[in-house]
C-alpha cells in the first residue's frame, strides 16, 4: 500500500523506544517536501537497519524541516511513559525550522501542541510524514543505545536496544540496572525491591 503525501505543511509525529527499560524515549517531527519524494518510506519495524539509516540521511536532506527530542529515563519515572513520549514529541516539534500547519501523530492520543494535532493509528504505516518521523526516531535512539553500549558492553545494548528480550532481563538479574534504567518498569523494579533498593 502507498503511503499517502500530503501538500501544505503537514507534521508528522512519532515515537520511539515506550518498552525499553533503559535509556530515552525519543520522538521525532517531520514536515516532507511534496516536491522532493523519497522512496521506500514504511514503519521503521519493517526496515532494516542499514535501510533505516540510508532513509534517515536522505529524510535530513530532504525535508523542509525536521526535529528530534527525548525524554530521560528519569523523566519517565517521574511522570509515566505515555507522559514522557508526549514531552519527547513536542520537544521534537519545538526544534522544526518551519512551523506546521498540522500535526498528525501516530497512535490513538496526542500531545498539547500549538497547531491542530490528529492521531492516527498506526500512521507510520499510512502516512508518508509518520514514517519519516518513525524513522528518525528509530536511528536516532538506536544511536543513543549504541553510546551506552560503548559505557557499558557487558549489558548488550547494542542488540537488545534494552528491550525486555529473555537474554536482557537475564543481565538485568545478574548485574542489576544502572542509572539509565526505568525504576517505574517492572523487571528493574522487581529487582530493586529484591536487593532492598525499591
Amino acid at each position: 500500500m502507498a503511503l499517502q503525501w500530503f501538500d501544505g505543511l503537514i507534521c508528522g509525529l512519532d515515537e520511539a523506544g515506550r518498552g525499553p527499560l533503559a535509556g530515552p524515549v525519543v520522538a521525532a517531527a517531520v514536515i516532507l517536501d511534496p516536491a522532493r519524494p523519497i522512496v521506500g518510506l514504511n514503519d521503521s519495524k519493517k526496515l532494516s537497519a542499514k535501510k533505516r539509516e540510508a532513509l534517515a540521511l536522505e529524510i535530513k536532506e530532504k525535508a523542509l524541516a525536521w526535529g528530534i527530542g527525548s525524554a530521560s529515563a528519569a523523566e519517565i519515572d517521574a511522570i509515566n511513559i505515555l507522559q514522557a513520549s508526549f514531552l519527547a514529541m513536542t520537544r521534537a516539534y519545538a526544534q522544526l525550522a518551519v512551523p506546521a500547519e498540522k500535526a498528525l501523530v501516530d497512535g490513538n492520543r496526542c500531545p498539547k501542541l500549538p497547531v491542530a494535532t490528529e492521531a492516527v493509528v498506526k500512521g507510520d504505516g499510512k502516512i508518508a510524514c509518520i514514517a519519516a518521523a518513525s524513522i528518525l526516531a528509530k536511528t536516532s535512539r538506536d544511536a543513543t543505545m549504541l553510546a551506552l553500549h560503548q559505557e557499558y558492553p557487558e549489558y548488550g545494548f547494542d542488540h537488545h536496544m534494552a528491550y525486555p528480550t529473555a537474554e536482557h532481563l537475564a543481565i538485568l538479574e545478574r548485574l542489576g540496572p544502572t542509572s539509565d534504567y526505568r525504576r517505574s518498569f517492572g523487571p528493574v523494579k522487581r529487582w530493586l525491591a529484591a536487593h532492598g533498593q525499591g
